[in-house]
């Protein structure tokens, strides 16, 4: 019975526009029935939950899956989420992936982290464990996002400050390996284009910065030149359409070196990457 009513829920979503209706519809499933998606087979007729309904109601009206179940997974972590904070996205992971690459390709030992506009936690949280004798630095601006940062990060070894990440960490300047942000990048004139999903549910502070997007971006790249210690890099996602953009931000001119860009795995530009000039 449970597999037919995951069908009727996919084909509910699907007319909804949801992007992922069979993930969803089996995700939502296994939520309410307590098992694991593979696992739902194995949910007899007389176990279905009929909650089930009132949550795929909820996905059909576009509110995050995240939201619903309560959790978001992102590379080898599973975070908590919720109203007030970004839901990390899968696009994210390539980021994080270079960016680990790049660290534990510095001659570093204790290599000195700072994610900037860190929202779940989901950047930092992977960094720290995914390089494990790394020092890892995170600031949030908004208390809402806050809530959700500090019950992800408690236990782990990230150091979470509140504040402003243009003016943050003024005690490290000049001793940051690597700077990485996920910041506001979509332009306001873009709203109405935004997914229902982003819209209606994330925060603006972590979707929107100005006229062309890159408001923060500009802001960010002062601040990475502060903390970094010469031959640091730094890693900033940014929206697709804006890969020809971002890497002038870090130009020669202002102390940077190998600007580029790089692709996510859908093969679209992704994120910018920049090494600060030796003096």
């Amino acid at each position: 019975m449970l597999l037919a009513e995951v069908a009727q829920a996919t084909q509910r979503l699907a007319d909804a526009g949801v992007p992922s209706p069979r993930t969803d519809a089996e995700e939502l499933a296994a939520f309410v029935h307590g098992v694991k998606r593979g696992e739902l087979h194995s949910v007899k007729d007389s176990d279905f939950d009929a909650r089930y309904w009132e949550v795929i109601a909820r996905r059909e009206a576009r509110e995050p899956l995240q939201h619903i179940t309560g959790r978001a997974y992102f590379r080898y972590l599973e975070l908590q989420v919720g109203p007030g904070v970004f839901v990390p996205r899968p696009e994210t992971e390539s980021v994080v992936g270079w960016a680990i690459d790049a660290v534990r390709a510095m001659d570093v030992v204790e290599p000195c982290i700072v994610d900037l506009c860190t929202g779940s936690g989901a950047i930092a949280l992977a960094l720290a464990q995914e390089v494990p004798r790394s020092r890892v630095h995170a600031v949030e601006l908004s208390e809402d996002a806050l809530r959700w940062t500090r019950k992800n990060v408690e236990g782990s070894r990230v150091e979470l400050r509140q504040g402003d990440a243009l003016t943050a960490f003024p005690d490290l300047d000049g001793q940051v390996d690597l700077v990485i942000s996920n910041p506001p990048y979509i332009p306001l004139t873009e709203w109405e284009y935004v997914a229902p999903e982003a819209r209606d549910y994330d925060p603006d502070l972590a979707l929107f910065s100005g006229e062309d997007g890159l408001d923060l971006i500009r802001g960010l790249e002062r601040t990475a030149h502060r903390l970094l210690r010469p031959g640091g890099v730094v890693v900033v996602e940014h929206a697709d359409t804006q890969g020809g953009q971002v890497p002038w931000i870090f130009a020669e001119d202002r102390g940077w070196t190998d600007a580029a860009d790089h692709p996510d795995l859908n093969n679209r530009p992704r994120f910018a990457t920049a090494r600060k000039a030796l003096p």
